[in-house]
């Protein structure tokens, strides 16, 4: 998981501390989700999936089709 959300950013050409803005947190923060020392927490995943338009499973490695899941009504 933590590559996965490390190459979404870098695919975006976004730093550290900008993805960390968007999220309202600071870069520090961010940083230890890319290199695994602090768990993601399910509401920053599912932010991450909104913003780089895939799952939370493909972030999380369970598929690696990165098109987003079709939203419920």
């Amino acid at each position: 998981m933590y590559r996965r959300i490390r190459d979404l950013r870098e695919d975006k050409d976004l730093s550290q501390t900008k993805l960390a803005k968007i999220l309202g947190m600071s870069q520090t923060g961010y940083s230890k989700y890319e290199t695994g020392e602090n768990d993601v927490p399910t509401n920053i995943l599912i932010r991450l999936a909104e913003f780089h338009e895939t799952s939370v499973d493909y972030i999380l490695g369970l598929t690696d089709e990165r098109s987003p899941y079709p939203r419920g009504k």
